[in-house]
């Protein structure tokens, strides 16, 4: 690592993932408030990316005033949210079967888009994280995909943190789904997808050499950044690890232990 920091000029707009990285469980991770309330000051942009499917924006941006980071509506992005812009960008005649949480259907109700619980009428499966998801969900799924339907995620996580841990993600259900219906899943919606960066960039409408993604996953977040020439900052306080970056060799642009190190004396430059 160098010593290059990260200054609060260098970017225009800052891209926050929220679950490792702003919050875990209902709990505000060390340093966010101030770091948000410092870029709130200097009038940066600031946009919350998640993959998570299991609240919608309104709940996400209601969460987030909750704990003290008062926040707009348009300034959350949520994979159950563009869920609904994928179908409407590209699908709008699809008849959608959901494998997931409220969320998404919530979402989905706000547009003119077709939900079927019936696998036989299905041209989709939707899948996101379901903690009710069962055996009975996956063969009706599985019955879906296997009569022609198209296997679609909302994100690709395998696993998510909780508070002492981790619970098992979309991308679990998803391959489970995949695995009895022998068909590989057809497209993933959530980060590090082309589709959600494009969203991202007509949200944020700054150029990407002024943008920052900060992330707790080197495999969305970090991904993500570098696929699309945006720089990028792995958070420590969620999902990867030090040794990760060694693994994987997924190098950010800088590394922080937590967010008080975002803007400060411990962003450092990789």
């Amino acid at each position: 690592m160098s010593s290059n920091k990260l200054n609060i000029d260098d970017f225009d707009a800052y891209c926050f993932d929220l679950d490792g990285t702003i919050y875990v469980g209902n709990q505000l991770l060390p340093g966010v408030k101030n770091t948000i309330d410092l870029l709130r000051k200097h009038d940066k942009s600031i946009l919350y990316i998640t993959n998570g499917p299991t609240r919608t924006r309104e709940e996400c941006q209601q969460l987030l005033c909750d704990l003290g980071l008062p926040t707009k509506l348009e300034e959350v992005i949520t994979s159950s949210f563009l869920a609904t812009s994928y179908f409407m960008d590209d699908h709008p005649d699809a008849s959608v079967f959901i494998v997931g949480e409220a969320a998404i259907a919530k979402e989905f109700a706000a547009y003119p888009l077709r939900i079927t619980g019936d696998p036989l009428k299905a041209t989709h499966v939707l899948v996101g994280l379901d903690r009710a998801f069962t055996y009975d969900k996956l063969n009706t799924a599985m019955t879906a995909v296997r009569n022609g339907a198209k296997l679609i995620a909302t994100n690709p996580d395998p696993a998510c943190p909780v508070p002492g841990g981790f619970i098992a993600d979309t991308l679990a259900i998803a391959k489970a789904i995949e695995v009895a219906a022998g068909h590989k899943i057809d497209d993933i919606i959530g980060k590090p997808s082309a589709y959600y960066i494009q969203k991202v960039m007509e949200h944020l409408n700054v150029p990407k050499d002024r943008c920052l993604i900060i992330g707790d996953r080197l495999d969305t977040d970090i991904v993500m950044g570098k696929n699309n020439n945006i720089s990028t900052c792995l958070v420590l306080t969620g999902s990867s690890s030090l040794q990760d970056m060694e693994t994987t060799k997924i190098e950010p642009d800088y590394v922080i232990d937590d967010l008080y190190g975002l803007i400060g004396d411990t962003a450092v430059h990789t």
